[in-house]
């Protein structure tokens, strides 16, 4: 980017997009992404790891690696992608542009890392999949990786993911490693729900992000594709199956960096519908200045209502479970039994002589009768904080 990366906003085109002056990440951080973040720092051996890897992990070997085998972005080169960074870091204002890397890969993806000064990387494979608006919300999520500061916790997960592979020779070697990498996956994937709604603030184009996320999902098939049925999918996802339904998606999602598609999808329509996002859009937002003052109360306060809110509201089995035994309903074993119903797949076995008393003339059974197990209906439907965290940091970053 020649060196003018590094002076701040000169020669920034006229815009149209509304900016936010000094806005804090907290504007648009997931709860989750907060309360995963908080349950990462409290895991036995992260503080430990942590310190040691920040001061040992080659930073200038990676700065190095891209310089020397990527194309970095400028007015000379991807000069439309150099408006777009510029761009976003006007609008979130974010006094100190990132360098930025176009990395040959046919795989659609982007990613933000680094310890001391974030970098961030997109392949050519997202470059020609995306249009100008969908690309914009894609560099606006990168930047909103490089506001929250997620840079230095993506750059240790990348190196320890690779050591956990190096060292699995060895009995129990990687064992501490890998529950420190499950974590931490853990936490990138609510961080992604964080950056994708920086990349709307950046983009202000909720078609236009659904439809870069549609894209990564399904390719450059616009004309084969729509919005609205790509989120009827999520809906789908969330409400369909039983609980042997709820446990294999936890399963699928936990080696991934990522959340599923469809499901940030849903998650973003759902925040650019909300109070929040539109207090937001008319200049009512969190300052930096304010964050030394942020209760850490207060924060884990407001993460326990996202994820009670979530509890209630969720179409999932399992979700619709746990709300049922949280809410105290009577009889957990026969919650417990209606619940894992869909395992078995089978009717309830008919009453034997001698079972139980049998039906008198008041019409009265026993509680296998149809009053519990045989009804289908649904009961229920009805802390973060934490020191704020260096610059941000995604490979893999799936857009």
């Amino acid at each position: 980017m020649s060196d003018s990366h590094d002076h701040g906003h000169e020669h920034v085109p006229s815009r149209q997009r509304r900016r936010f002056p000094g806005i804090s990440s907290r504007a648009y951080e997931h709860p989750a992404d907060r309360s995963a973040l908080v349950a990462l720092r409290k895991l036995s051996g992260f503080d430990t790891v942590f310190k040691a890897l920040s001061g040992l992990l080659p930073e200038r070997s990676l700065r190095l690696l891209f310089l020397s085998d990527s194309v970095r972005v400028s007015d000379r080169q991807f000069a439309h992608l150099n408006v777009m960074l510029r761009d976003a870091c006007y609008i979130l204002d974010l006094e100190k542009v990132p360098a930025m890397y176009v990395k040959q890969d046919p795989a659609p993806n982007a990613m933000c890392i680094g310890l001391d000064e974030p970098i961030i990387v997109v392949t050519t494979g997202l470059v020609e999949l995306l249009d100008e608006e969908e690309m914009r919300a894609v560099v606006g999520h990168e930047v909103g990786h490089a506001l929250s500061g997620h840079a230095v916790y993506r750059t240790i997960l990348l190196f320890l993911t690779s050591l956990a592979v190096r060292v699995a020779w060895i009995p129990l070697g990687n064992v501490a490693i890998m529950a420190i990498v499950t974590a931490l996956r853990e936490w990138f994937r609510k961080s992604e729900l964080s950056a994708d709604r920086a990349g709307l603030l950046v983009g202000q184009d909720l078609q236009a992000s659904m439809r870069g996320l549609m894209k990564i999902a399904g390719g450059n098939h616009l004309h084969e594709m729509n919005v609205d049925a790509f989120l009827e999918q999520a809906e789908e996802y969330e409400a369909s199956g039983d609980l042997r339904d709820s446990v294999l998606k936890i399963l699928n999602v936990l080696p991934r960096s990522h959340p599923f598609t469809a499901v940030r999808a849903a998650e973003l329509k759902k925040w650019a519908a909300s109070r929040e996002y539109q207090r937001t859009m008319d200049g009512h937002y969190p300052r930096r200045d304010e964050d030394k003052d942020t209760s850490v109360r207060d924060s884990f306060r407001e993460s326990a209502s996202h994820y009670a809110t979530h509890v209630r509201s969720s179409k999932d089995p399992l979700m619709k479970l746990v709300n049922d035994i949280a809410g105290g309903a009577g009889d957990l074993g026969d919650r417990m039994r209606r619940g894992f119903g869909g395992f078995a797949g089978s009717q309830p076995r008919p009453p034997k002589d001698g079972d139980g008393p049998a039906e008198g003339p008041g019409g009265s059974q026993g509680p296998e009768g149809p009053g519990s197990d045989g009804d289908d209906g649904d009961d229920g439907d009805n802390g973060s904080g934490g020191p704020r965290s260096p610059r941000d940091g995604s490979p893999r970053d799936g857009a």
